[in-house]
């Protein structure tokens, strides 16, 4: 089916593929079957209509391609700036967040992938686990062994956390709650795993 395809001078990455034959494609490396990402590079006059642009163009766009736009030379002002100074200069040019950030954020969407946190007194970590995942594989992104005898987990949205400011706060408003095997982690999730050995 590939080489059809590929003499067909079409990329691998339009290919409808099971996550079997993804994992078999993925030991060959084909350079036409990994996502595409266009990064505009535009001038600091033409950062309003980034949007616009970015929308022109998606119609041209195939399956597993992203794009997304930035100034080069605006984040180069704003690395130099202090972290006031740089809200105030984005503020003014209209930017709400760093372009670096919906970099990654586009990035991880266009390679189907999420983060989840888990929590410690003296460590946060973060994990990077595909979209659709349930808890014992995310489980099992930390260690196998927690997969193999994954029991359930302790769910809180990282912004939940935040906006009630412990993990107490948030079991008290019923904002934490206990997942099972069949759970799908989202991201953003703080898990704590209970698993037994």
């Amino acid at each position: 089916r590939c080489k059809i395809h590929l003499e067909e001078e079409r990329p691998l990455r339009e290919m409808a593929l099971t996550l079997e034959e993804e994992k078999l494609l993925r030991t060959y490396q084909f350079l036409t079957a990994k996502p595409l990402l266009y990064v505009l590079n535009i001038a600091e006059s033409k950062i309003a209509q980034a949007a616009e642009l970015e929308k022109s163009l998606a119609k041209f766009l195939t399956p597993k391609c992203a794009i997304t736009s930035l100034s080069a030379e605006i984040e180069k002002e704003i690395s130099e700036l202090g972290e006031d100074d740089a809200q105030v200069f984005m503020q003014d040019l209209g930017i709400t967040e760093p372009a670096l950030n919906k970099l990654i954020r586009v990035s991880y969407e266009l390679l189907g992938l999420i983060s989840f946190f888990t929590v410690g007194e003296d460590e946060c970590r973060s994990w990077t686990i595909r979209s659709n995942t349930k808890a014992p594989q995310a489980a099992g992104a930390i260690h196998s062994d927690l997969e193999r005898g994954f029991i359930r987990a302790e769910t809180v949205h990282y912004n939940d956390l935040l906006a009630l400011g412990s993990m107490h706060a948030c079991k008290e408003k019923g904002v934490l709650r206990l997942e099972g095997k069949e759970y799908v982690v989202k991201d953003g999730d703080i898990l704590n795993i209970r698993f037994s050995a």
